[in-house]
């Protein structure tokens, strides 16, 4: 079963609460960087800041971290990882520094994404901000700023759609059936 949890329409006014919602904790925006995980988190890094830097004459800079090398699973996803290279022009020494993704699971992304950004300097903090929190953490990482925060089950589905990387902007959860679930081995008792 696939549900549309946010059209487009939906996904501007959860990257506008983000917005607000960094806004507010850090006010005045002072030396303050947003730095978004590729590939998803660095689109909608931009449109934060865009809507940060609105009528402001400084503006909030942009950077992107690749956290390919840095996965705890790099053996397991491909053989010959592709790494497509961390952009960030400005020094991140003393700044806050919020890392932005598309959604938020086990915290695995999110781990490699702070030993990754800590290999270019030390921030005076680091905050976390993802477009969708869909729980079941293994690692105590937690999101200070969520657009949204959706219920599901482990093997659930969170599917975010961006213009810039897909045509188009939405958020999809796809459930998993019963039927689609592989069938487990019927075992003979002893």
């Amino acid at each position: 079963m696939t549900r549309r949890l946010a059209n487009a329409q939906a996904v501007q006014s959860l990257v506008a609460r983000l917005a607000t919602q960094i806004s507010r904790h850090n006010p005045g925006v002072k030396d303050l960087a947003l730095v978004g995980i590729k590939r998803r988190g660095v689109p909608l890094a931009e449109r934060v800041a865009a809507r940060l830097n609105a009528g402001r004459k400084s503006k909030v800079p942009v950077g992107a971290i690749d956290i390919t090398l840095y996965r705890d699973d790099l053996q397991m996803v491909a053989e010959t990882p592709i790494v497509r290279g961390t952009e960030i022009s400005f020094d991140i020494s003393g700044k806050t520094i919020v890392l932005v993704d598309d959604v938020v699971f086990t915290g695995r992304t999110i781990r490699a994404a702070l030993s990754a950004l800590l290999d270019f300097g030390r921030p005076r903090a680091i905050q976390l901000a993802v477009l969708v929190d869909r729980g079941h953490r293994e690692l105590p990482i937690q999101p200070d700023f969520a657009g949204k925060k959706v219920v599901t089950r482990r093997d659930d589905l969170v599917d975010i759609f961006l213009k810039e990387t897909d045509g188009r902007d939405e958020v999809v959860l796809t459930r998993v059936g019963q039927s689609q679930r592989p069938k487990a081995k019927s075992q003979k008792p002893k």
